[in-house]
């Protein structure tokens, strides 16, 4: 671990846990929108929110804080594991902490998700030129209950654990942000009535690690586990998005555990890396993520002709789709995960239905069309 001044790491902390406090306490009721992906950033983040709403007295604590986290279903089973034991554990002290929060997951929409786009409109496996997994199944999910909590309060304030030392895309999206609102608060740039708040932006990461290291959840447990998957994942987690800005944190060129479907990246090194660690039942997983890539990127498994009907090459074609169907059950079967719900199997096979519809139509439109240039010649 990269040395670390713990003087000046204490003296960050109280800083932040004084905003926190003073932010709580300001006189308006808009809630606090908590985004928290698992990873190590978010879980400090959750860290310091809870400890700061202990610090409040009781009477005073009417400002709810909702603790979002995003579920893309088909999350590395290993994180999903780790995150659901998190909030699982966080959910059942929070009426003995007696703190005004919720935890709430969010999901793609069933007609929105990984496997009905994939297997069943036969969008081909996502890269970096065609990325339609993060809006679909991170953005929108999150920005529906973002704009309910606005439509119900008239703002709310999002709490993200983002950092300036990630990168320097980041430390430049948060100074332009914070210049741009001259305080702790900085406007949305794509919700109308969203307050950005990034508390712990000026921290390193070794402070991070030394701040989850040397403490304990206030809900209970240990870090012990994020330290352990950290180590076995080698790397980090997709972030909690909510907006295009921040997509392309999701297959980056570092090591991150997150989908594990994730065909942007060339290879997947944070699930071989679990494999490598003891999880050998990931292997069918690596091997058909490696297996969508393949399909997706060979052209006699795509048709010529593209959605909107113009030339080109288009979508998975129905016997690509099907194979991969009958060899995602197999694995399922194999494995005992649920990697794809019934609901999902039932809404593919209904796209399939739809297409081939669509298709003869097509087909008997171009008929017709021919049959009436024959038609308009003969009488010509």
């Amino acid at each position: 671990m990269v040395d670390v001044d713990i003087d000046e790491l204490l003296l960050k902390l109280k800083a932040i846990r004084r905003e926190l406090r003073a932010e709580y306490l300001q006189p308006h009721d808009s809630p606090w929108i908590v985004g928290f992906s698992g990873g190590k950033d978010s879980t400090l983040l959750l860290h310091l929110v809870v400890e700061c709403l202990l610090t409040v007295a009781p009477d005073e604590r009417s400002r709810r804080v909702f603790i979002v986290s995003n579920d893309t279903l088909v999350e590395s089973p290993v994180f999903q594991t780790f995150v659901d034991k998190m909030l699982t554990q966080l959910r059942d002290n929070i009426d003995a902490l007696r703190i005004p929060v919720e935890v709430v997951r969010t999901h793609p929409l069933p007609e929105e998700s990984f496997w009905v786009n994939l297997l069943g409109k036969g969008y081909p496996a996502p890269n970096r030129s065609f990325r339609w997994c993060t809006d679909r199944m991170k953005i929108r999910p999150t920005s529906r209950f973002i704009r309910e909590q606005v439509s119900k309060s008239g703002e709310a304030i999002l709490l993200l654990g983002v950092r300036s030392s990630e990168s320097s895309t980041r430390s430049a999206s948060i100074a332009r942000h914070s210049d741009a609102a001259g305080g702790r608060l900085s406007p949305h740039s794509d919700h109308k009535g969203v307050w950005i708040f990034s508390p712990i932006k000026n921290l390193t990461t070794g402070e991070v690690w030394c701040a989850l290291t040397n403490n304990r959840p206030p809900w209970g447990g240990t870090y012990r586990d994020v330290r352990t998957l950290y180590k076995n994942a080698l790397g980090g987690e997709c972030p909690f998005v909510v907006s295009n800005d921040d997509a392309p944190s999701c297959g980056s060129n570092s090591a991150r555990f997150g989908c594990w479907t994730c065909t942007v990246v060339e290879k997947d090194s944070s699930i071989e890396s679990l494999i490598a660690a003891g999880h050998e039942d990931l292997l069918p997983l690596a091997d058909f993520r490696n297996r969508l890539k393949a399909v997706s990127e060979d052209p006699e498994c795509r048709s010529k002709v593209r959605r909107n009907g113009l030339p080109g090459l288009g979508p998975l074609t129905f016997d690509a789709r099907r194979t991969l169907l009958e060899e995602l059950l197999a694995i399922q079967n194999e494995t005992g995960m649920e990697l794809i719900s019934p609901l999902e199997v039932r809404l593919v096979r209904e796209q399939w239905a739809v297409d081939q519809a669509e298709n003869s139509y097509r087909e008997l439109a171009k008929i017709a069309a021919i049959q009436e240039r024959v038609l308009s010649s003969s009488a010509a």
